[in-house]
């Protein structure tokens, strides 16, 4: 269940090689073609638009660099790529508006990102997508879910699970105490059969971790690398980085 070596080949640009006191906005164009000029792999988040479109943003919530608000998920693929984008004239991607840009020239790392209610329409699309892209490209997950519809719906490209030790922080408090013991310890692993791990580099050495990269073959990223000691960290437990904040 070993990735690709291309993926581990070089670090990977979390969100694109954004840096925001340039007006470079993380997930958008100026970030991959940044992260292309200096040859490192692309990781981005794609979202759900409210007709079925695989769009590239982070946050299921507008606002945090948008001008807009809301949801995601409530607005259309048209009026997402409209949004002004705060102090930038950039607008959002689509999956297809990256592929274009990014035509092989660099690995693509695709996070699915997941309201964890079971939908799988965001692969569905992704899937879709990715079927008349010839550049290499792997998709990861944090929900178990969405990393077996991956399994299920892009057979032929890796899949990763992204994780960290444990999911008691605010960021998780909208999930069940179920969902979040589902995504502990990795233990979805022998079902949804990843080909590598993302992990938090702050929480590695981890036994799970360490089991799916020493016993199951999977490769081993950890995110998110932003200081030298998580980047001495990373080198030390890890294939290779997911960072941002400075220029490897």
């Amino acid at each position: 269940m070993r990735a690709p070596d291309w993926l581990t080949a070089r670090p990977v640009a979390h969100r694109g090689l954004h840096d925001i006191s340039r007006g470079i906005v993380e997930n958008m164009p100026g970030a991959v073609q940044a992260a292309i000029t200096g040859n490192f792999s692309v990781e981005v988040d794609i979202q759900l638009s409210a007709d079925g479109e695989a769009m590239v943003h982070h946050d299921h919530a507008l606002g945090r660099l948008t001008e807009a608000t809301g949801e995601v998920i409530s607005k259309t693929a048209a009026e997402l790529k409209a949004l002004k984008f705060k102090d930038t004239d950039e607008r959002m991607m689509s999956l297809s508006d990256l592929c274009a840009l990014v035509a092989g020239r660099v690995p693509l790392v695709i996070e699915v990102k997941s309201h964890f209610g079971g939908d799988r329409k965001l692969v569905k699309r992704m899937a879709e997508v990715l079927a008349s892209y010839d550049g290499p490209a792997v998709g990861m997950s944090f929900d178990p879910d969405q990393v077996l519809a991956l399994r299920e719906l892009l057979p032929d490209r890796p899949r990763g699970i992204v994780a960290q030790r444990t999911y008691e922080d605010e960021y998780w408090a909208k999930l069940t105490q179920k969902q979040r013991d589902s995504m502990l310890y990795l233990r979805h692993g022998l079902q949804t059969q990843p080909h590598f791990v993302a992990f938090k580099v702050d929480h590695l050495p981890a036994p799970a971790p360490w089991i799916a990269r020493n016993v199951f073959g999977c490769a081993l990223l950890g995110w998110t690398v932003r200081t030298p000691e998580q980047r001495t960290r990373v080198g030390r437990y890890a294939d290779q980085m997911i960072f941002e904040g400075f220029v490897p």
